[in-house]
């Protein structure tokens, strides 16, 4: 074999920003012949990383319809990308962690007897419904994937604890490489972020995942207008999600906050810019645990548990749960304490050096024998 055809496919905008330096790296390397398959799970977040990377699809689903369950998503990723694994006939289907899109990818090849790659592979909370559906989604695909990308030692572990079959590979996640494409001192895209002051204590919030739909999301919410009222010096921006039930829980809780701005989502280059220029970051997203730390600033993460224990053990993050009291206390502490800020923000981040694509692809080379030399795991 001289080149290896590799199919990759995502749908979100989470998953674009970690696989788009991974296609451009495989574009780069002789070894590979690369086409891109895009779900279109989200339309228009997902665009605005594709044009950041310059990266165009071969293969476009486009699959997002109004009120679109995970059945609807699955059902009609499953028929269109069989259609195009049959027609190209890869070496290798490439997905990413734990999205519907992922799922459905990885079992659309089993399907058609085509290896899968699991970037992002070995993240467990062990709760099936915490993230949903993302929970059993990346555990399934671990029971597809004939090759595993695992950004940490502990993901690796956890994938050898359930005697998963395959080769597993430590590389590092490459959000760290996507940051390259990403940070920089540019103006912001977004209108509504030209104007804001930040030499102020700038606090970055996300909130948004299904599981804090309801009372998590009003505590949270309550926690974010208790912080902004003991530090009305500070300013909380609020990148809200596109989901209806966000919205309207933002607005209704959120609204008569003065210092707390409430703009529409950002783009991945605007979201990497304002969490480099804010004080700390606190959010319920699973990617943002390890995007911050890179850049050096604290995160609290608004849940009960987290996939990413590494981060909690390095001290980059504090699981602060989605009670309002415990938020509101160790959001206090970060804005007080310096100590305390400074320790979490110069822990070494365990997630990455900027090289994980390489791994991955030295990797692919080797478990398809062009290279004889299996490439060293990443270690922090």
């Amino acid at each position: 074999m001289n080149q290896i055809k590799v199919l990759s496919v995502f749908g979100t905008r989470p998953e674009a920003i970690k696989m788009c330096p991974l296609i451009l790296e495989l574009e780069r390397n002789p070894h590979f012949t690369s086409i891109v398959c895009v779900t279109a799970q989200h339309r228009q977040m997902l665009d605005s990383v594709l044009s950041l990377f310059n990266v165009t699809p071969d293969y476009d689903l486009d699959i997002m319809q109004s009120g679109q369950t995970l059945s609807d998503i699955t059902g009609r990723i499953l028929e269109k990308l069989g259609a195009i694994i049959r027609n190209e006939r890869p070496d290798l289907v490439l997905v990413h962690g734990d999205t519907t899109t992922t799922f459905a990818s990885a079992l659309a090849a089993f399907y058609e007897k085509v290896a899968v790659g699991h970037v992002e592979a070995g993240l467990r909370t062990y709760d099936k419904y915490s993230p949903f559906p993302e929970e059993l989604n990346r555990c399934m695909v671990s029971r597809i994937a004939d090759y595993h990308f695992a950004p940490t030692a502990q993901n690796k572990a956890n994938l050898e604890r359930e005697s998963v079959t395959g080769k597993i590979f430590v590389t590092g996640n490459t959000v760290i490489d996507a940051m390259d494409y990403t940070v920089s001192d540019s103006p912001f895209d977004c209108d509504a972020l030209s104007g804001v002051d930040f030499s102020k204590q700038i606090i970055t919030l996300t909130c948004h995942r299904r599981e804090n739909y309801g009372q998590n999301m009003q505590q949270i919410f309550a926690a974010a207008a208790k912080i902004a009222e003991a530090f009305p010096d500070s300013l909380t921006i609020y990148p809200v999600h596109m989901s209806p039930v966000v919205q309207k829980a933002a607005e209704e809780r959120l609204g008569s906050c003065k210092n707390i701005l409430r703009i529409p989502p950002l783009d991945a280059a605007d979201m990497h810019k304002l969490m480099s220029r804010s004080y700390m970051v606190m959010t319920d997203s699973g990617g943002i645990q390890e995007e911050a730390p890179a850049l050096g600033k604290p995160v609290l993460v608004l849940r009960r548990e987290t996939e990413r224990p590494e981060a909690v053990k390095a001290g980059t993050v504090a699981l602060a749960g989605v009670e309002t009291e415990n938020i509101f206390r160790l959001a206090c502490l970060l804005m007080s304490d310096k100590s305390e800020y400074e320790k979490m923000a110069k822990a070494v981040n365990p997630y990455g050096d900027g090289k994980a694509c390489k791994r991955i692809a030295d990797a692919l080379s080797y478990g398809f024998d062009i290279t004889k030399t299996r490439p060293e795991d990443f270690i922090p």
